[in-house]
């Protein structure tokens, strides 16, 4: 048996290859008869690659080597971007978070500031004008004698000077 089955792999070998070329053949002939590249190969580049064949390849190698690099990079530039416009969102998030619990804080300590000054502004208001009040309100006098009202109405006699009588 090991012997028919080295008779078989070379036969299925060569079928696998001839399978491969009728693909490949296929596959250059719906190249050729696409029509994107049927003008390229028209133009002006198209023709000059034509005529320099190592060149041609040497430019297909080179873009097709040169898409992973360009890939990488352009993955590098997407993911920056990313980190960055999550790193802006998360430092605005931080810096609105820092400065609104500042901002609260300030907001606390002067409504207690205002509260103490306008407590201290009305027991002073309240303390002068009870002060002034006492200061200068009318009193009771105590009673005095008529006499003593017309002494006082009268000139004094003991200034000496220019009004003397």
């Amino acid at each position: 048996m090991s012997f028919k089955m080295a008779k078989e792999e070379p036969r299925s070998a060569s079928k696998d290859l001839q399978e491969l070329q009728k693909k490949l053949s296929l596959l250059i002939d719906s190249f050729q008869n696409n029509s994107k590249v049927a003008a390229f190969v028209k133009s002006p580049l198209g023709q000059y690659l034509d005529r320099h064949p190592f060149l041609a390849l040497s430019l297909l190698v080179f873009i097709v080597v040169s898409t992973v690099p360009v890939g990488f990079f352009l993955l590098l530039v997407v993911l920056t971007f990313v980190a960055a416009l999550v790193g802006v969102i998360l430092l605005e998030g931080l810096v609105i978070s820092v400065g609104g619990l500042s901002l609260l804080c300030v907001l606390c300590g002067l409504g207690f500031i205002s509260l103490a000054m306008s407590g201290t502004i009305t027991v002073s208001y309240m303390i002068i004008s009870s002060l002034i009040n006492h200061w200068f309100s009318p009193r009771l006098l105590p009673q005095q004698n008529h006499s003593d009202t017309c002494q006082l109405a009268t000139k004094p006699t003991h200034f000496q000077g220019i009004y003397q009588e």
